[in-house]
């Protein structure tokens, strides 16, 4: 597999949850009639980032990853020959989860991804979070490719992307739900850079709340052999506006590149970086 077209369904949800499945669905076969190999929703698609806070409200809210909303999407991957990696608020013991479930082209659930780094200074307090990272075999119409996932706040973590680099990703798929701004687009930019892998991050448009658009593909090749200079990673950043932005990630190219340079697990020093492992550590500014 050469190429990777990675759809972003840049969408202001409904009002309901039967709003958004419609509205998710008309944009997933707009996407294929785009080319993409795969159509990648904002975070918690279902309730459009709504998180109740009352416990009732909240369970209320949250459906199974079992749920005909979410197996809709397996079989809209399977009739369009799309992978479709769908967000929603996921049923959990002993509170829900702010989860992505990924479908390849054949309608089956290759990975299913529950945010670790919850935003437990704000609404998401009530979430549970997830507990590790995984990287999978993506099947596309095309052929095969490495791929993880990270949701938003995780991608303030170094370590989200380092130990999907680390398990051979070479696509991390990143629903979002927040302003993206110089320094939170910067982080992308650097998870990229540093791992040797692309970020596929796509966020709701200006008109939801708290959101402005700005989803963005980096595809992680910071120099090619026959330039010079180093070259803008950046392969698709949308407006604010709602829309589907299709973004070409040339896997061939990053492929080369990965094995030629320098960053990823080229020279990292593991022995020196213990400390990130102990529990007891910790800085005065760093909270419990």
């Amino acid at each position: 597999m050469d190429e990777l077209r990675i759809a972003l369904l840049q969408l202001l949800p409904g009002h309901t949850q039967e709003e958004n499945l419609q509205k998710g669905f008309a944009a997933c076969k707009k996407a294929k009639a785009l080319g993409a190999d795969i159509a990648l929703f904002p975070e918690m698609w279902n309730t459009g980032y709504f998180i109740p806070q009352d416990a009732a409200a909240l369970r209320a809210a949250a459906i199974p990853a079992e749920s005909d909303f979410v197996r809709a999407f397996s079989k809209a991957a399977r009739e369009l020959q799309m992978a479709i990696a769908v967000t929603f608020l996921e049923a959990f013991d002993p509170a829900p989860r702010n989860t992505v479930c990924l479908f390849d082209y054949k309608g089956r659930e290759v990975l299913r991804y529950a945010k670790v780094h919850t935003c437990a200074f704000d609404l998401e307090r009530v979430l549970t979070p997830g507990d590790g990272f995984s990287v999978v075999n993506l099947e596309t119409a095309g052929g095969t490719v490495k791929l993880g996932a990270m949701i938003c706040f995780d991608r303030e973590f170094p370590e989200s992307a380092r130990l999907l680099m680390l398990g051979g990703a070479e696509v991390i798929l990143a629903p979002n739900a927040c302003p993206m701004e110089l320094n939170r687009l910067s982080a992308l930019r650097t998870r990229a850079y540093e791992n040797m892998l692309a970020v596929a991050t796509c966020n709701y448009p200006a008109g939801q709340p708290d959101c402005n658009g700005h989803s963005t593909v980096f595809d992680g090749v910071a120099w090619l052999p026959d330039e010079p200079a180093s070259r803008d990673m950046c392969v698709l950043e949308a407006p604010e506006q709602e829309g589907i932005f299709v973004a070409r990630i040339d896997l061939a190219a990053l492929r080369a590149y990965r094995q030629s340079e320098v960053m990823g697990n080229a020279y990292r020093r593991v022995p020196a970086y213990g400390a990130l492992l102990d529990p007891e550590v910790h800085e005065p500014f760093c909270r419990k």
